[in-house]
């Protein structure tokens, strides 16, 4: 049956649980929740009510004879449709932020004081991404001789070009013309603006291994760039007790040491999102849930802020939190 027809008694209990679970940790039975949010129905209602959602599979029993907890689906639930307003101390970060932002004049300054900011407030892990541009195409290559120097500025489809300062091989002057003229017969069959290497002339090789290498490497500084994070809050997380064995939690360590990025893996046209358990493609978050949003720099990159943390998690507060700062950096950026 599909999520959104619920009865209203059954989205009474499963917010309850969730609720629950998040300040207690603990599973809760039909009586607590009566008692404890006031429900306007018995406890053996609530209890119906409950067994109805563990047959969904929106709620789970740890232990034979315990209370119930939210499953994955059922935060997933949770969250789709019975997500209620953030707290008014959203407010209050938007203030601080404000603030915060004429302190600082370096971005990456930036980016950490407010990946800082999103812990103090939240308490889980946060991960803010550089603003990273769409993906280009190499369009035109301009080679110019300067002396014992070759300036070689690379012109691609996003209008940006790059100037590359090499040493020019011995003897390789006569060869400019000639390989200027074999690139852009390249890039006028080129697809995607990759030059066939294996095709260029025997006479151009000295100068060519030369081109090749520097524009592999300016290729490769774009992804080291690119991949850069911030992140605040690896305590924070680990002091979680869902993360107290160290062997659910090292996989996540690894992911951090490696590939930070892995964590926000977002469409780029995608604006906010939550992740939760197995729905991410990292399997090392596979007991996590990740709430991000998106933000965009005036050279029309795009980075992520997103926050990390246990499944138990305060949504609401999350999603508002992590779009509030990625809002206040569109308005910095653009």
């Amino acid at each position: 049956m599909p999520l959104e027809t619920l009865p209203e008694r059954q989205k009474q209990v499963l917010s309850a649980t969730v609720h629950h679970y998040l300040d207690t940790m603990e599973p809760v039975g039909s009586k607590t929740l009566v008692q404890r949010f006031g429900l306007q129905a018995s406890s053996a209602t609530v209890r119906s009510a409950m067994y109805a959602l563990e047959q969904r599979g929106l709620l789970i029993q740890p232990h034979p004879s315990s209370g119930r907890v939210p499953s994955a689906q059922g935060y997933r639930h949770y969250v789709d449709c019975l997500l209620p307003p953030p707290g008014a101390s959203v407010h209050h970060l938007e203030n601080e932020l404000t603030h915060l932002s004429l302190r600082w004049v370096s971005l990456d300054d930036l980016l950490w004081q407010l990946a800082k900011r999103l812990t103090d407030f939240t308490g889980l892990m946060s991960l803010i991404t550089r603003p990273v541009s769409k993906q280009t195409t190499l369009q035109q290559v301009r080679l110019v001789q300067s002396e014992d120097r070759l300036l070689v500025m690379l012109v691609e489809s996003s209008n940006q070009a790059t100037h590359l300062n090499l040493r020019l091989p011995h003897k390789a002057s006569a060869d400019l013309k000639a390989m200027e003229y074999w690139i852009k017969n390249q890039l006028l069959v080129s697809a995607d603006g990759r030059l066939n290497w294996s095709s260029l002339p025997p006479q151009l090789h000295v100068i060519g291994n030369v081109l090749r290498q520097s524009i592999r490497n300016h290729n490769q500084s774009k992804v080291v760039s690119d991949e850069r994070a911030v992140f605040h809050g690896m305590s924070s997380l680990a002091a979680q007790p869902e993360f107290s064995d160290i062997s659910s939690f090292r996989p996540i360590l690894e992911l951090m040491d490696s590939h930070p990025s892995d964590v926000v893996p977002f469409h780029q046209d995608q604006l906010c999102g939550v992740w939760i358990g197995s729905e991410h493609p990292q399997s090392a978050l596979a007991d996590c849930s990740v709430v991000q949003a998106a933000y965009r720099s005036s050279n029309a990159g795009i980075g992520q802020v997103a926050l990390v943390g246990p499944m138990r998690m305060a949504y609401s507060t999350a999603l508002a939190a992590v779009e509030t700062v990625a809002k206040h950096l569109n308005r910095i950026l653009s």
